[in-house]
């Protein structure tokens, strides 16, 4: 689960990171009175949706030569026109595909004097098994670009779970990131504070680009991505409250009820598998065979009729997806309850595009009698190279 830049500052802050003074709005009405909250001269207007790059960014609805999703403003007016402008119109990033996304919340915060941008970010690095800093002295900028052009530029600091953020961890972040003076001395409370915040909310990302020095040598955080691991949010009902539904895929949401694995993607071959493995083999088959899968959806190994029912359903309420593949091995999961599902849901919803079924493991059998004997338009399968060339086939006829 990922949540707004305004959330993560305040989370953060609330550990005791420091961060710039700043006023969510929901509405352009309110941007003169949340200028009017902050210190001034200098304004920052940020559009707050689920993507990186917004300052670069470009919005659908204002030409080429507009401002991107970030903003200075140099006067509380500067400020209200940027909102203005900003307010429910679509901004088109590196991340966000040429859909975009709509700009419904923005973060008006006070400037900054910026000496140096810095980046630094927190993950789980599974080559170690242990939480690590990621940092580097090119922030701001685009950390893949850094990554390929000069990946002596980023430092990789594992924490060991037992210690926490030692001081010679500090020190080694310290010299990474090339800090001496006061902002040597902040990085001694920041880096223990960053470390804490992202184990105590169980986090899978914390990412803070840029972390900025600023120009009488503190630091400040300047920027803040968080992403949650979902299977520890029942911990948190705290951070599950900071949830943007209006932020992610609708079929998503409908697929987190049921606990799904369901990631929506371009293309127009909707799949339903159980396994990661084999729902990756699945969509690399499609692939090779000159088509695109329309999502990862993974149903798991012990779902029952009416999960897989659920994902039926969600599957089809794409209007890209153009014919189906269900592709079941069964183990735990049984081919019989898979076939229940599918008929179930194809009798409540109805099938409008070719669907074609390839079973195998326990019951196979008895799977493959409830499909031939469902009355309903199901090509069949004998294997996964069989059933990618039938559904390639069938919604190119």
């Amino acid at each position: 689960m990922n949540i707004h830049e305004y959330q993560a500052k305040a989370l953060l802050k609330s550990f005791g990171a420091p961060v710039a003074e700043g006023v969510a709005i929901f509405s352009a009405e309110e941007a003169e009175a949340a200028a009017k909250q902050l210190p001034g001269p200098l304004y920052v207007v940020k559009s707050q949706i689920h993507a990186g790059g917004r300052g670069k960014g470009k919005f659908k609805e204002l030409g080429p030569d507009a401002k991107g999703g970030v903003r200075l403003a140099f006067s509380i007016d500067e400020a209200k026109s940027h909102a203005k402008e900003m307010f429910g119109n679509t901004l088109v990033t590196a991340q966000t595909g040429d859909a975009g996304k709509q700009v419904n919340r923005l973060y008006i915060e006070d400037g900054a004097d910026i000496a140096r941008e810095l980046y630094c970010s927190l993950l789980v690095d599974r080559s170690v098994g242990q939480v690590a800093f990621v940092v580097s002295t090119e922030g701001g900028m685009d950390i893949e670009a850094v990554a390929h052009d000069t990946p002596e530029k980023i430092h990789t600091i594992a924490i060991n779970p037992e210690t926490g953020v030692t001081d010679a961890d500090i020190a080694a972040i310290s010299k990474a990131l090339e800090l001496s003076g006061a902002a040597a001395e902040d990085a001694k409370s920041l880096f223990p504070i960053l470390y804490k915040a992202f184990v105590e909310k169980d986090m899978a990302l914390l990412e803070v680009n840029p972390l900025i020095v600023m120009k009488n040598d503190h630091l400040r955080v300047l920027d803040a991505k968080m992403s949650f691991d979902g299977n520890a949010l029942f911990r948190h009902d705290d951070v599950k409250a900071l949830r943007d539904e209006t932020e992610e895929d609708a079929k998503e949401i409908e697929a987190s009820k049921w606990d799904l694995a369901y990631v929506a993607l371009d293309g127009n071959i909707g799949c339903m598998v159980n396994g990661a493995g084999l729902a990756m083999a699945t969509m690399d088959i499609i692939k090779l065979y000159g088509k695109e899968p329309a999502n990862f959806c993974d149903v798991g190994g012990g779902a029952g009729k009416e999960k897989v029912a659920a994902a039926f359903k969600i599957i089809t309420a794409d209007p890209k997806v153009e014919g189906i593949l269900v592709n079941i091995f069964g183990g735990i999961m049984k081919c019989d309850v898979i076939a229940e599902g599918v008929v179930a849901a194809v009798q409540e919803v109805g099938l409008k595009v070719p669907l074609v079924v390839r079973l195998e493991g326990t019951n196979v059998d008895l799977g493959k009698k409830i499909l031939n004997e469902s009355g309903l338009a199901i090509t069949a399968a004998d294997d996964l190279d069989d059933a990618a060339k039938k559904i390639v086939a069938a919604i190119k006829a």
